[in-house]
């Protein structure tokens, strides 16, 4: 046994059974002010780079029998899937990530070099600010330098406010030298004139919406209900690319099995959840898995995520981790950083890793590509998941009811509440009759009853109320 300090930090180290290294940190670092901040060089000590086991700090963190499943941080594997069920993975999961802006913390701090978006920077909201509110006991002259000096460095938030691009362009000519020109005009202005225009400039060039960095993400598999879509359903990409989605099946088979194999009371655990759920909920229908996400990174995508917790997988489950990529393209960086045990992975293509990523922080170093200079690399990280919400499912076919009542909503223009745009959905909608005559037409009285038991106390009710019992 050994004990590593580094930086004030301590672990201990030793064999596992299966030769592994056994790490077991002495203490988790408070690192909640990281979350939302992408990592670096100074956000760990050490590099896993070969078959480990790490366990979170315990009272006693010398009691090897005290290592259970529900301390483990994360096991990581090398070369555990072959070429082809790597190949079946990329084919069956590339289309899935899209461009998305909906990540969160997760999607880091706003680049002001970020292409997509012409962001609004804090020096400008701030300048906006000052005009808007200005009074006629501000002595300071020069308070947009004094702004421009503080938010020099200022790093952006996770989301804000972008330039209606086209707009600036006719009313300025220039997104390089427009803000100048505002601050120019408005200097000039009186007082009252210079508040009207501050508000003015505001409402007509910055977008209503806020955005977060955009990121290359997606969903595959199955996702539980909704309140704007109120149905268990499978996600768009696997509704309309089934066939290629179940190439990923053999891969996510052999994931389960190493799953099983290297965590079975987890394992066991998720899965007397998953005999709960409909198995075509389930992805092949006879793994543990519900839900995979899909992340990928290219010289044109971007897909790292800052320092985060995880939400929506099974808190007595695990998810599932591992990078594939196509043709041996290569990239460096990418490790998968634990800020609180200040840990860092090198997961490559093939490795597998089970890690608690609902409980433990965790975030990407910068992908990028490799020291030989080529342009073109390629990593596509997937974590497989079990999300808690499906528990609340009813069957399949109850499901696609639900979904099928919602559209015959949605698509009659003679419904009471129809109107322009409505989604076919209100308050209210599964607990009132109109459902409930609905599903039995469908579905029968049986399967009325077992959802809906409420429903006969309603008709019950009526008919006592009809007889005046």
């Amino acid at each position: 046994m050994e004990k590593i300090e580094i930086n004030g930090n301590v672990w201990i180290k030793f064999k596992g059974d299966e030769g592994q290294d056994v790490y077991v940190a002495e203490l988790m670092i408070d690192s909640e002010k990281v979350l939302g901040k992408f990592a670096d060089p100074e956000s760990y000590d050490i590099v896993i780079d070969s078959d480990t086991d790490f366990y979170l700090p315990s009272n006693d963190m010398f009691d090897k029998d005290s290592l259970t499943e529900d301390r483990v941080a994360f096991k990581f594997r090398k070369n555990v899937f072959t070429s082809e069920e790597q190949s079946g993975a990329f084919e069956g999961l590339f289309g899935a990530a899209q461009e998305s802006h909906n990540r969160g913390l997760a999607a880091g701090p706003r680049n002001f070099s970020d292409h997509s978006r012409d962001w609004v920077t804090p020096f400008q909201k701030e300048v906006i600010r000052y005009y808007e509110t200005r009074n006629a006991y501000d002595i300071v002259s020069d308070k947009v330098e004094v702004l421009r000096k503080e938010y020099e460095n200022s790093i952006q938030e996770n989301r804000g406010g972008v330039w209606l691009r086209s707009k600036i362009e006719d009313e300025f000519g220039s997104l390089e030298t427009f803000f100048e020109t505002f601050i120019e005009r408005i200097s000039e202005m009186s007082l009252d004139d210079a508040k009207k225009y501050a508000k003015e400039f505001k409402e007509e060039f910055i977008s209503d919406t806020t955005y977060a960095n955009s990121i290359w993400s997606g969903i595959a598999g199955f996702y539980g209900r909704y309140p704007r879509i109120p149905y268990g359903r499978p996600t768009s990409y696997t509704d309309h690319h089934r066939e290629t989605f179940e190439k990923c099946y053999p891969f996510a088979r052999k994931l389960d099995a190493e799953f099983k194999r290297m965590m079975p009371e987890r394992w066991a655990r998720q899965n007397e959840y998953v005999k709960q759920v409909d198995n075509r909920f389930i992805i092949g229908e006879d793994t543990t898995f519900t839900t995979i996400t899909v992340n990928t990174t290219t010289t044109t995508r971007n897909a790292r995520m800052a320092f985060h917790r995880d939400a929506g997988s099974l808190n007595n489950g695990f998810s599932n981790l591992t990078v594939i990529t196509k043709e041996g393209k290569n990239w460096q960086g990418g490790y998968l950083v634990a800020p609180e045990v200040r840990v860092a992975i090198n997961v490559r293509p093939g490795d597998l890793l089970l890690v608690d990523n609902m409980r433990v922080i965790h975030g990407n170093t910068p992908i990028e590509p490799p020291e030989t200079c080529e342009k073109d690399f390629l990593r596509m990280s997937l974590v497989f998941y079990f999300r808690e919400d499906m528990l609340k499912l009813g069957s399949w076919e109850y499901e696609i009811t639900r979904r099928e009542y919602v559209d015959s909503r949605r698509l009659n223009p003679s419904h009471p509440l129809w109107r322009k745009h409505w989604n076919g959905v209100s308050p209210n909608m599964w607990y009132e009759k109109e459902w409930y005559d609905y599903l039995s037409s469908k579905l029968g009285e049986e399967v009325l009853k077992k959802y809906h038991p409420e429903s006969v106390e309603t008709k019950s009710s009526g008919l006592e109320s009809f007889f005046g019992v």
